[in-house]
């Protein structure tokens, strides 16, 4: 059996590891760490939960122990897709470098640029950061990558999905060629087989699981919902949500669950807020001190469970996450394969649910077609009818709830429809007209004869009385 200690990694990172509690590598971990320390570039191919981060971490520190940072000129650098990802790097960074005296800095939107400037100027081995942020501190002129000996690309194919490539590749250029290159994804886009031929020099391939497949210590299920009515859809989602809680009992421990609109994420909060759960909210639109307040509580189990957005699908490491709830089939099949990777990690024995809409069927089918399994049908905790209608505005969007019928307007009346009785007499042939008061010509009746003339009045006590109707007439004569 391989240990850690078969790896070639220096004893001061062996320390750390041991005291983590860690015995032995990972199949990635294993394959990945030799030809690291031996400089070479390397490719990762494995699913999420398999260790991937201590991957590239444990050999960067063993290789940056020996040298000294200068100011604004980072000695290696690990790009993450997002805060939270880059956040759990440095946190492992902290970890394993324990017993050293290499310093780091974490550069993500959301904190200080002063504060991070500091850091930079001072000089640091690893630097961790997003793209977006890098290149903002890079055009300020505040970071050099010319002194980058080892860069680290993590969760490749979640770069793709965010539209980072063109920053990656923009970095690429700005680092030495002659840098080494750990390059980490779950799934290999045709992009990303690019990136790769082009910015990496003859590989180590380590590929431990098919790009694309879940683990298998994850159970897996998903229930085939239709509503009793499409306005009543997402609140009767709501409510099997519950049900599968419920069902579960002790056995959800905690767990995250999913949705695909970050409107959607707060709804779905608010309503377990409200029904006695203790759940919050994560997602993009949340300043990063409130989503990093919320991912500690998830970590120290004071929060039960975690609503998100597929912005916590990637990289987010809580090792006892018991169940994962898809309240949305994911519109892109890999999420699938991430946002279930947050159970079942290190060895443990992991549970996820999704419910499926008629809508979402054909994201289904992809999902199956992807992992090249048929995810087993399970029975709807409520039954297999709809649930009854129940009482539930608080918890639901405005736009959800049943609008009342719309008001129907009366027809208008026409001068047809007129009753007889209140047709004015006829005046008499040699009577004229009588000019209304102030001189004020009737517009209505003007408006109601098409408008030609402006001279016809209406006479006696004809209101809305068509002017047509007080005229006199001589009859014709008759041969």
């Amino acid at each position: 059996m391989t240990t850690f200690a078969d790896l070639g990694l220096d004893p001061k990172v062996l320390s750390a590891v041991t005291d983590a509690g860690y015995e032995k590598p990972t199949p990635i971990q294993a394959g990945a760490i030799p030809p690291a320390l031996q400089g070479r570039d390397v490719l990762g191919i494995a699913q999420t939960g398999t260790g991937k981060t201590a991957g590239f971490v444990l050999p960067m520190i063993t290789l940056l122990s020996k040298g000294r940072a200068r100011a604004r000129m980072p000695r290696s650098l690990v790009l993450a897709p997002t805060r939270e990802l880059a956040a759990q790097v440095a946190e492992n960074f902290d970890t394993y470098a324990k017993n050293t005296k290499l310093t780091k800095a974490l550069l993500i939107g959301g904190v200080s640029f002063k504060e991070q400037d500091k850091l930079i100027d001072r000089g640091v081995d690893v630097l961790i950061a997003t793209p977006g942020r890098l290149l903002d501190h890079f055009e300020r002129g505040k970071l050099l990558l010319t002194g980058v000996q080892i860069m680290v690309v993590d969760e490749a194919d979640r770069m793709l999905d965010m539209g980072f490539i063109p920053d990656i590749e923009r970095i690429f250029e700005l680092t030495p060629f002659t840098r080494q290159t750990l390059f980490f994804s779950a799934t290999m886009a045709p992009e990303i087989e690019r990136i790769t031929s082009t910015f990496l020099s003859n590989p180590e391939k380590i590929e431990v699981a098919r790009a694309a497949t879940t683990s298998e210590n994850i159970e897996q299920g998903v229930i085939m919902f239709k509503a009793s009515r499409k306005d009543r859809q997402a609140k009767e989602k709501r409510e099997v949500l519950r049900a599968l809680i419920e069902q579960e009992g002790d056995a959800c421990t905690n767990a995250i669950i999913f949705c695909n609109r970050k409107t959607e994420v707060d709804v779905v909060a608010k309503s377990l807020v409200k029904h006695g759960y203790n759940a919050a909210p994560i997602h993009g639109d949340l300043d990063q001190a409130q989503r990093m307040r919320t991912l500690d509580g998830f970590r120290d189990g004071s929060l039960r469970f975690l609503c998100a957005s597929d912005v916590a699908a990637r990289g987010l490491d809580v090792p006892s996450v018991s169940h994962v709830f898809n309240f949305d089939v994911p519109s892109h099949a890999e999420d699938y394969v991430h946002r279930i990777g947050r159970t079942g990690r290190a060895g443990r024995q992991g549970k996820t649910f999704m419910i499926c809409v008629p809508h979402d069927e054909k994201y289904l089918t992809a999902i199956e077609a992807l992992v090249k399994n048929e995810i087993p049908r399970v029975e709807n905790p409520l039954g297999s009818a709809a649930p009854a209608p129940a009482p539930e505005a608080a918890d639901e969007p405005k736009s959800e709830r049943e609008k009342p019928a719309p008001r129907k307007r009366a027809p208008r009346k026409s001068a047809k429809q007129e009753p007889a009785a209140q047709e004015a007499p006829t005046p008499a042939p040699d009577r004229a007209p009588r000019e209304p008061q102030g001189g004020q010509k009737n517009n209505n009746n003007n408006r109601r004869s098409g408008g030609g003339r402006r001279d016809d009045k209406v006479v006696g006590m004809g209101d809305h009385m068509p002017a047509f109707m007080t005229r006199s007439f001589k009859s014709p004569a008759v041969d």
